[in-house]
């Protein structure tokens, strides 16, 4: 018989809100070498997303709708923030909900720039130096081309991007990154947790909307064929023109500010103003 105080169910989004408080809190009080370190692998795990992403949809080209390629490839990159949660890493979007911690007053502003800043210089620093191993694998080349020409493709599209647009897919991105990492605090299972992450990741990658770190791949590994392998993107008749070191920032910066509005307005500050204001209210 099951003994009346083991709980089995998920957290309610209230006990959701109090966990993400406290996990805020913690992930604040990191030191700087964990955070680097934990931020590093997360870089890498999303940009194993990404690879996986790239790989699958690799020459679908007409022979799959619009719809279903996109699907696919969604359903392939959420492998990375699997990754993320699951063998433990710190990853720049997902730590936006620290801002629940942050608006209780248990981490301070500086704590959570803090944060921030060193997560986000330990996703790049994991991101290029998966961009850099896998250009060195020649993977791209795989398909007779057609994983090269999906990379391109992929990340021409990117710096194409206008300022607006790019904050506007950064901000929807993260709304769902940090719902499925919500869902996730709420899991009680292994299983809970990857079934809480398909959905979210799938549909954000679905739609095209931007995520920063994912961008942190999929752009500079695309400059590295451009730059290193010019017969090869010859070859594809992928127009490249805006693949460039300035298109990268363009595309990063505004991604960035629009992730933060995403998971920090859109999902934590909501659902701390629900939850953690209402309970201190009432104590």
């Amino acid at each position: 018989m099951t003994d009346p105080a083991i709980r089995v169910d998920a957290l309610l989004p209230a006990e959701v809100a109090r966990k993400a408080e406290e996990v805020g809190t913690a992930k604040a009080r990191l030191d700087a070498v964990s955070i680097l370190i934990l931020g590093f692998l997360a870089g890498a795990f999303i940009s194993l997303g990404g690879i996986f992403s790239t790989t699958v949809i690799a020459g679908a080209g007409d022979a799959l709708p619009y719809g279903v390629t996109r699907i696919l490839a969604g359903l392939a990159f959420c492998l990375g923030l699997i990754l993320v949660v699951m063998a433990g890493a710190e990853l720049f979007t997902g730590n936006n909900l620290i801002v629940i911690a942050w608006a209780s007053g248990k981490v301070s502003t500086r704590a959570l720039i803090r944060n921030w800043a060193l997560v986000y210089a330990g996703n790049l620093a994991g991101s290029l130096a998966t961009a850099l191993l896998m250009f060195l694998t020649g993977q791209y080349a795989f398909g007779g081309g057609a994983v090269g020409k999906t990379i391109l493709s992929i990340a021409s599209a990117k710096v194409s991007l206008g300022f607006t647009q790019a904050v506007a897919l950064g901000m929807m991105c993260n709304a769902l990154v940090c719902l499925a990492v919500w869902l996730t605090l709420g899991a009680r299972t292994t299983t809970d947790k990857i079934l809480a992450i398909l959905f979210p990741i799938t549909a954000f990658v679905a739609a095209g909307f931007e995520h920063s770190v994912a961008n942190m791949y999929f752009i500079p590994v695309a400059l590295l064929v451009k730059q290193f392998d010019p017969a090869f993107v010859a070859s594809l008749g992928v127009n490249t023109s805006g693949l460039t070191v300035g298109g990268f920032l363009d595309n990063l910066i505004p991604v960035t500010i629009g992730n933060i509005i995403g998971g920090g307005l859109m999902v934590a500050a909501v659902y701390w103003f629900v939850y953690i204001r209402r309970q201190r209210r009432a104590a």
